[in-house]
């Protein structure tokens, strides 16, 4: 599993902090804790969507899935580096599962825009979500199946959601942190389908399966 709990060398400099609940925007983290990361959008209303939910400790804006090390938003905005705009997600699996989380995901955005979301054209605005370990990798795969069923039968096309082993995750700027905190008025173009989707029930299921001894 690849934990991001500690810069890397020549990252840029970011806050310590996050700007809303003050937990530590960069590891080690707690060992109960555990990390996702996901790419919906312009990431400044994808951070919100994350740090309002119970049991996330704290979230991060930040580029990944792409080739230049330690991008810049304009590198990753010119669209030749191949970086997504995505924000890692610290959270206590014990108050929210990586269901719920998913669940979150899938009907936040539209997932099947291909390389933009809504008035965001580029790359770095597709959909993805970055697993960090098997499990994680299954339960993506599975969800993702799930809501596919429940949006054709509401009219929509295909999936273009891209599911990946997590990359390496740089850290954005630092006016990108926590940005419609800063700037309550700022910019947010993500809609969702209006489609429910049916993951979380099904994760929990499949959580409960796992539990229950053989």
């Amino acid at each position: 599993m690849k934990l991001f709990n500690r810069r890397k060398k020549h990252s840029m400099s970011i806050l310590t902090s996050h700007y809303v609940n003050g937990n530590p925007l960069q590891g080690p983290f707690l060992a109960h804790l555990q990390q996702a990361i996901f790419g919906m959008g312009c990431f400044w209303g994808v951070e919100r969507k994350f740090w309002q939910m119970e049991g996330v400790y704290t979230t991060a804006a930040g580029y990944a899935a792409g080739v230049t090390p330690h991008p810049t938003y304009q590198e990753v905005c010119s669209g030749k580096t191949g970086h997504n705009e995505v924000v890692l997600v610290v959270f206590d699996p014990a108050v929210v599962s990586y269901g719920q989380l998913l669940k979150l995901f899938w009907e936040g955005h539209d997932p099947t825009q291909g390389m933009r979301q809504g008035n965001d054209m580029g790359s770095q605005y597709r959909s993805g979500i970055y697993t960090f370990d098997e499990e994680q990798q299954a339960l993506a795969e599975s969800s993702l199946q799930a809501f596919q069923q429940v949006l054709n039968q509401a009219g929509y096309g295909a999936i273009t959601t891209e599911i990946l082993p997590a990359p390496d995750f740089y850290y954005a700027e630092d006016y990108h942190q926590q940005y419609l905190a800063k700037n309550p008025g700022g910019y947010c173009g993500l809609g969702g389908t209006g489609v429910s989707c049916p993951a979380g029930e099904l994760l929990n299921v499949h959580f409960i399966r796992r539990s229950t001894p053989e």
